[in-house]
């Protein structure tokens, strides 16, 4: 999935990502910004953000210019084509193990929506185009179109992608994507707001999901993880969604992660049961394919131009409220709630579903990081067990 956000010092610029490390080091030993709402008191929640990654950053001091590269023939065949005039300058701004980043100009640059001169963010890579960006690409593609269907000024700002594709020499690809400015975490309110007119957008083809199912085009990422997406039936909904969560969410990582007792418990106790907790979502409470970022938390949170942007998403169509699983180590509190249950009310066994949700990403965690996340998956399905068992 889109692997990083990353900035620059100063300004802040968005470096959304395919399968990437950060630029300065996803790797970072830093703590969650918010571990009180992580449940791990003195821990750190296994992600890289904060001051430490920002004092790391400002240590690189990239040149100037870059030499030149095949994606500089790119480039230039690339702003002729789209009538941007020619390539003013490319400047380095960061490169992660496999692919590197720069910010390029041209001389006659496109406006974005604010009528403001586009710059260009251009991630390289000796990967194909398959392996690296055309998820980050088709995911991006997708939060934009469905981001610029609020009102009301309460939208994500999202890069534009403008091409992502192979070399012709056949020896790496690339994207091109609106540059951001990209600054920290402000304004709640307006995030939760953004994220509930996302989560709203329906799903139709010019948002790439014609069929209204839930999955999304191609498998991706969450962190290094390998997440299955594969398209469930059309007009899908409770039903629909369960199989897939069972089988492509908690069933996928259960495999991953190898750990008997958990998957004892899920098989034997819950997952024949899953659909008490959701017996409340039928009729017009129906759940619908929800376009998700999917991997949200603190670290993924900042600002561009004023307005709220996410970044280093794990794209999938599913249930909104799927989207809270790493709220844990995402410090919502009461205004980004106010926010969002403005648009979205809460639905009937929310709180019962919420440890599901979580489970899913405590395991990812564990099959990443290891150490103590199993012991929580273990509490979040332990607590489903419970609460099944009262409705049973």
């Amino acid at each position: 999935h889109a692997r990083p956000a990353g900035f620059s010092s100063p300004p802040a610029m968005y470096l959304l990502g395919g399968g990437e490390l950060y630029p300065w080091g996803y790797d970072l030993p830093l703590v969650c910004s918010f571990q009180p709402s992580c449940g791990r008191s003195g821990t750190s929640c296994g992600r890289s953000g904060g001051a430490a990654a920002a004092a790391a950053r400002q240590q690189l001091t990239p040149k100037s210019r870059i030499m030149a590269s095949p994606i500089d023939d790119e480039l230039a065949s690339w702003a002729q084509e789209m009538n941007f005039g020619v390539v003013d300058k490319r400047v380095p701004t960061g490169s992660s193990g496999w692919a590197s980043f720069s910010k390029v100009s041209v001389t006659n640059p496109p406006t974005n929506e604010d009528g403001k001169t586009v710059s260009f963010f251009v991630k390289s890579s000796g990967r194909s185009n398959a392996e690296m960006f055309e998820g980050e690409s088709l995911g991006l593609d997708a939060m934009y179109a469905c981001s610029a269907a609020g009102d009301g000024g309460d939208a994500l700002r999202i890069p534009k992608v403008y091409k992502s594709g192979d070399f012709a020499s056949g020896n790496g690809s690339f994207l091109i994507m609106e540059y951001l400015n990209l600054a920290g975490r402000s304004d709640d309110l307006a995030l939760g707001k953004a994220m509930a007119r996302m989560h709203l957008a329906e799903a139709n083809e010019e948002r790439g999901n014609a069929k209204k199912a839930f999955g999304f085009p191609l498998d991706n990422t969450i962190g290094g993880t390998p997440q299955p997406n594969p398209w469930t039936a059309p007009n899908s909904g409770t039903k629909e969604w369960i199989e897939f969560f069972c089988k492509f969410r908690i069933g996928h990582q259960l495999d991953l992660a190898g750990d008997s007792y958990c998957s004892n418990l899920w098989e034997k106790d819950i997952e024949p049961r899953l659909p008490l907790l959701f017996e409340d979502l039928s009729g017009d409470k129906e759940i619908k394919p929800s376009l998700l970022h999917g991997d949200l938390w603190s670290g993924n949170i900042g600002s561009a131009d004023g307005s709220p942007s996410v970044f280093d998403p794990a794209v999938y169509w599913g249930h909104h409220e799927a989207e809270w699983g790493m709220a844990w180590c995402a410090g919502f509190g009461k205004s980004f709630w106010d926010g969002y249950r403005s648009l979205i009310p809460e639905d009937d066994g929310f709180l019962d579903r919420r440890p599901l949700y979580d489970a899913y990403h405590q395991l990812n965690h564990y099959n990443l990081f290891g150490g103590g996340y199993i012991s929580s998956a273990r509490g979040q399905l332990e607590s489903i067990k419970r609460k099944l068992d009262s409705k049973s």
